[in-house]
């Protein structure tokens, strides 16, 4: 699995509908593949940030490109890409959905 793929997965508990496209089960809507770039788009990295905060994560931003949920912070190029490496390692150290862990 990609970044992108593991926070979807895990973080936002998206599943694959087809090989284009996932589902939102809470909001019963379609998001193609092709159109969910946390990395690079900042409204996309803030899908992210606002599942964080539901699960009780507090979210920082330190500096201009480095941001902390509680106190796992990490840095990116953008601010958008930092938002997603942090989720990535919050997502990437848990075996199972983030709901189900926290």
């Amino acid at each position: 699995m990609n970044k992108t793929e593991t926070i979807a997965r895990k973080l936002l508990g998206w599943k694959l509908n087809r090989w284009d496209r996932w589902y939102d089960t809470e909001l019963g809507t379609f998001i193609p593949v092709a159109e969910f770039k946390p990395e690079q788009s900042i409204e996309d990295a803030m899908i992210i940030v606002k599942k964080l905060e539901k699960f009780g994560f507090t979210y920082n931003q330190k500096g201009e490109f480095e941001v902390c949920f509680n106190n796992i912070c990490e840095t990116g190029e953008t601010l958008a890409q930092a938002i997603t490496n942090a989720a990535y390692l919050i997502a990437d150290t848990s075996s199972t959905r983030a709901e189900e862990w926290l």
